[in-house]
């Protein structure tokens, strides 16, 4: 096992294109590290520029106390398993899973011994003499996996391992590789599109975009405190509800976010945990919701602000139901949400969809909710967990990490 250290990391493609943008990342020893991002946001180039496959153009990588930059891939100790399982037709799956094995001149027992070892911890055991063609998709992805623990290599490179998979097979897989994981603890760098798996799979998540870290958190931190708007909006599904808000103090006392004719009250607690956000008051913010902190008035804690609203549409999910609704406001108009949008062909849930100039928001209730579709409901929100960014530069206001 090995730490894996970038240190201003670039990579430059022909025609000044910039994939990875002076990348600072630290791995821990044993850490299950996820790069996540949308499509050309430069996490497989980051783990290609780790694996050896691809040349940086500036920065340091370190694996272990050795600096890689000019090392080969077969010199850099590490096994990398890939979307398409990269296995040999001709062969069985013994003999897939102990090839590297043989090429390195391991004796014919001890070969013998470590495939045998893999198969019984994958599950592999009566498919050794069956060759790939014979096999389901989640088994040949077990064999590259097996292909790469057998190696015993400082550490486990992975790049959309599951994508090929059915939903169902993901979901069992991504088990596997917790279980694996915990096993080995072999420090393991997964790079994937598809959050869900991120915030699943990951000891903590390198959040990417344009080539450049947003933000490396535990995956809760990372949903509860987003650095920015295109972390918050890309971390959770469905994805956060923004809306730009005047943050105004009460009649009274207290602090309200005021906006499409709604006052939501800002208790003294977030303020006082939100160090700079007393300072917008009579200014505008962007206002961050989570579909998860709405619930059904009926069914909500007695203190939740309510509010309000006509469904649109509902999607009953059997343990919950979104609900879909519009709020009368326009769109937020960012650079971050607009990337947002921009990445809907790839991921339904990060896109932010309008109506009619409106906002279309969803709402996360009890499956005993008597919504339905055209019919108005009373909706609770918890005001504890509001979010709040700076309209200009996008940052989380009194986040540690959003400093300007």
């Amino acid at each position: 096992m090995a730490q894996i250290t970038l240190e201003g990391v670039d990579k430059v493609y022909a025609g000044g294109v910039k994939a990875v943008d002076s990348l600072n990342l630290h791995i821990r020893d044993g850490e299950f590290m996820v790069l996540v991002g949308p499509s050309g946001c430069g996490k497989s180039t980051a783990l290609r520029m780790i694996a050896g496959l691809e040349d940086i153009s500036a920065g340091t990588i370190t694996i272990g106390d050795r600096v890689v930059n000019d090392l080969a891939p077969k010199d850099r100790d590490i096994a990398m398993v890939f979307q398409n399982y990269a296995l040999y037709p001709h062969m069985t799956v013994a003999q897939n899973l102990e090839f590297g094995l043989k090429l390195r001149g391991v004796s014919k027992e001890e070969r013998r011994r470590k495939v045998q070892e893999a198969a019984k911890m994958l599950g592999l055991e009566q498919f050794l003499d069956r060759k790939p063609a014979a096999l389901s998709g989640g088994q040949r992805q077990r064999v590259a996996m097996g292909r790469a623990i057998v190696r015993e290599p400082q550490a486990f490179l992975m790049d959309e391992p599951l994508s090929n998979l059915d939903a169902k097979l993901r979901v069992s897989m991504r088990a596997s590789l917790n279980q694996l994981h915990e096993r080995l603890g072999v420090t393991t760098v997964y790079v994937t599109h598809d959050q869900v798996e991120a915030m699943t799979l990951g000891d903590r998540v390198c959040v990417l975009r344009e080539g450049k870290l947003q933000q490396v958190d535990t995956p809760q931190r990372l949903f509860d405190h987003p650095v920015n708007l295109f972390v918050a909006g890309f971390i959770g599904s469905p994805a956060m509800n923004f809306v730009t808000a005047d943050l105004a103090p009460g009649d009274g006392e207290g602090v309200f976010a005021a906006f499409a004719g709604l006052r939501l009250p800002v208790p003294q607690d977030v303020l006082a945990a939100k160090p700079g956000l007393e300072k917008y008051l009579g200014r505008k913010v962007i206002l961050g919701v989570r579909p998860s902190d709405f619930e059904d008035a009926a069914h909500a804690k007695p203190d939740w602000a309510r509010f309000a609203v006509t469904a649109q549409i509902t999607e009953e999910l059997g343990s919950e139901i979104n609900v879909i609704f519009t709020v009368d406001a326009p769109p937020v108009e960012h650079k971050d949400t607009a990337d947002l949008a921009a990445d809907v062909q790839d991921d339904d849930d990060a896109a932010l969809p309008l109506q009619e100039n409106k906002a279309l928001w969803t709402a996360r209730v009890n499956a005993r909710s008597a919504v339905r579709p055209g019919r108005p409901i009373e909706l609770a929100v918890d005001t504890s967990r509001l979010h709040f960014f700076d309209p200009t530069t996008g940052l989380a206001i009194g986040h540690p990490g959003a400093a300007s």
